[in-house]
């Protein structure tokens, strides 16, 4: 704990911490799968017992680095098609995709509770193309804030799961419907995860892992279509170039179809170019 800023968040905002400091973790080393001097430099300001809590495993901070970069190349593929266009990041907490991926033109609004967004002005103040708004993104009043003109694309990266399945539905329909066009890309855990989280039964070290009402394995991913006429198409990321054996191991159970089933996953879903009529 070697920083000033000292946050204090509800059960659920901070897990914004846990993914920041695996991403620390990982960005540290000189092998590193995720480069992300950002979330070192956040590391270091906050004043907050991370490897007492969430412990120091590499193999967690290697994986969860993966994940992420499953976010930045769907991102990164977005903005070299529509270099002005704007990303929405959804339950955004302490992510610092904007330094690893912004290509200088784009435009970038995160959405996300009032005392994520309190930290997040505090840490990371926003740039000239960047905005931060309180707002409960299952509400979709935010959507009126979205400049549609150029292409827009969704990140939803660790929030799906602690919404109700309900909202879930209605979230992917609202960016379905209200952004033509457009795309959105969402991670989820596997049924089995969700159950032991809702049951108690997830702790390590000091850390109690949040109930996550929602939960999909990967093979079920097809169904998010039914969610609106307006997804179009549904797309499985998955991660690429892993270190030792997380390197070796990952692609070989992402090839055998019972196990990819039941692993995190990582999903795009694609919205119609023209707006769907009721």
């Amino acid at each position: 704990m070697s920083g000033g800023e000292r946050p204090e968040l509800g059960q659920v905002p901070e897990t914004a911490l846990w993914t920041l400091w695996h991403r620390a973790l990982e960005a540290r080393r000189p092998d590193t799968v995720l480069h992300d001097p950002k979330a070192v430099e956040l590391v270091d300001r906050i004043d907050y017992p991370f490897a007492e809590r969430f412990g120091t495993s590499g193999t967690q901070a290697q994986l969860q680095a993966l994940r992420v970069a499953c976010f930045d190349r769907e991102v990164a593929d977005f903005l070299a098609r529509e270099p002005r266009g704007t990303v929405v990041c959804l339950g955004e907490g302490l992510e610092t995709q904007y330094w690893r991926v912004d290509n200088g033109r784009a435009q970038w609004l995160t959405v996300d509770l009032p005392e994520s967004v309190a930290l997040r002005e505090r840490l990371l103040p926003p740039g000239p193309r960047q905005r931060y708004l309180a707002a409960d993104a299952t509400a979709l009043g935010w959507v009126d804030e979205v400049d549609k003109s150029r292409g827009v694309f969704v990140t939803a990266a660790g929030l799906l799961m602690y919404i109700q399945p309900t909202q879930v539905r209605a979230l992917i329909a609202g960016c379905a419907e209200c952004f033509p066009g457009g795309s959105l890309v969402l991670d989820a855990v596997p049924r089995w995860f969700g159950r032991l989280t809702r049951t108690g039964k997830l702790r390590t070290h000091g850390y109690q892992v949040p109930p996550m009402p929602w939960a999909m394995d990967a093979g079920e991913r097809a169904k998010l279509r039914t969610a609106s006429p307006a997804v179009v198409d549904v797309r499985d990321v998955r991660p690429v170039g892993g270190r030792a054996l997380v390197g070796a191991l990952l692609p070989l159970a992402l090839a055998v179809p019972p196990l990819a089933a039941r692993l995190p996953s990582v999903t795009v879903l694609d919205f119609a170019e023209q707006p769907m009529r009721s």
